[in-house]
């Protein structure tokens, strides 16, 4: 098998050696909007770089990944599905729901395969929850709580491009809550804060934002999240039924310290960002797509689960501008069911 790999930035780089190691993956393409980094990565992987984007097209790959900056996703995506070609791209599809809606379509009318880059889907603290909430352990669910905080915010040139704390972080938290409880949001409240360094207030973002979710069966959930974490990176979900309750991330990495005499010790060594917390995820979503594109597997996160998870975050950036609940209703592209 050939795989086109476009972009070869940080998650690129990851992805493609991933690839470039995979036992059913014979040789990788590479490409940047910058030629030189992908010529370094290919010469280190002994791969081939490709001094542009329509050579992975016309040299012949049998597969995409992509990972460039989000502006140019769908797009890629839609020239992929029209050359028939199966596509793994990192979320989101686009920073807007009709753009998100159109390369959907363009998948949907070529017939192709499009698995989106929602790594937390691998991750074995999830499917732990997941499977508790399956299997009636935590009996009737009814509050779930979600955060993602990373240590240190990102660079200001960076935040206009990211879509926003919403649909840039906690839409991870979104995909997972319905991912984990099978269940759909129906309305959300959110809000958010721009009190700390100047550059989110410059590029029209918060640096810290908090959302209250109402599921279909009654479920309430939160989610926050904060660029300026400065104990390390925090991802956790916590999940409270009437029977039990579970929580994901909670290690001896944890960057939390408690203040109960008896209570655990702070983390030596807390995690220091999400290519590092969520390492073996990464592999295995790439190993997932390896094995959908040989027809081994089904997809397991199509272009409809990231649409849905959009759609939320779109409701809580909404929400947040407007000051008022937002109804999931209010937004189109409500077809599909949370997986049960």
């Amino acid at each position: 098998m050939r795989i086109g790999v476009i972009g070869t930035g940080r998650i690129g780089t990851i992805h493609a050696n991933t690839l470039s190691r995979h036992r059913d993956v014979g040789s990788l393409i590479l490409t940047d909007a910058n030629p030189s980094r992908a010529q370094e990565l290919a010469q280190r992987l002994g791969e081939t770089a490709a001094p542009g984007m329509d050579e992975i097209f016309r040299w012949g790959v049998d597969a995409v990944v992509i990972t460039t900056a989000t502006s140019a996703h769908a797009e890629l995506i839609g020239r992929s599905a029209r050359s028939g070609l199966p596509v793994f791209c990192e979320k989101p599809i686009a920073l807007d729901l009709p753009g998100t809606l159109q390369a959907i379509a363009e998948v949907e009318t070529a017939g192709t395969i499009l698995q989106m880059g929602f790594q937390r889907r691998f991750d074995a603290g999830y499917a732990g929850a997941r499977k508790a909430v399956r299997s009636g352990r935590l009996g009737r669910l009814h509050t779930v709580r979600a955060l993602t905080s990373d240590q240190a915010p990102p660079p200001a040139a960076w935040l206009p491009l990211s879509g926003g704390l919403y649909r840039d972080t906690l839409i991870h938290d979104f995909d997972m809550l319905r991912w984990v409880t099978g269940r759909e949001v129906v309305d959300v409240y959110a809000a958010g804060s721009d009190a700390g360094p100047v550059m989110f207030r410059e590029a029209g973002d918060v640096d810290t934002a908090a959302a209250v979710l109402t599921l279909e069966d009654g479920t309430l959930a939160t989610a926050t999240a904060t660029r300026l974490n400065g104990a390390g990176y925090d991802v956790r979900m916590e999940l409270a039924g009437e029977l039990d309750q579970v929580v994901v991330g909670l290690d001896d990495r944890t960057p939390i310290a408690s203040t109960e005499p008896t209570g655990p010790p702070a983390a030596d060594k807390p995690w220091t960002g999400f290519l590092e917390r969520f390492g073996p995820a990464y592999e295995a979503e790439l190993n997932a797509f390896v094995e959908v594109v040989r027809g081994e597997r089904a997809n397991p996160c199509d272009g409809r689960e990231a649409l849905q998870a959009l759609r939320i975050s779109e409701a809580c950036e909404l929400s947040r501008r407007e000051r008022r609940p937002v109804a999931l209703g209010e937004l189109p592209g409500g077809t599909t069911t949370a997986a049960l």
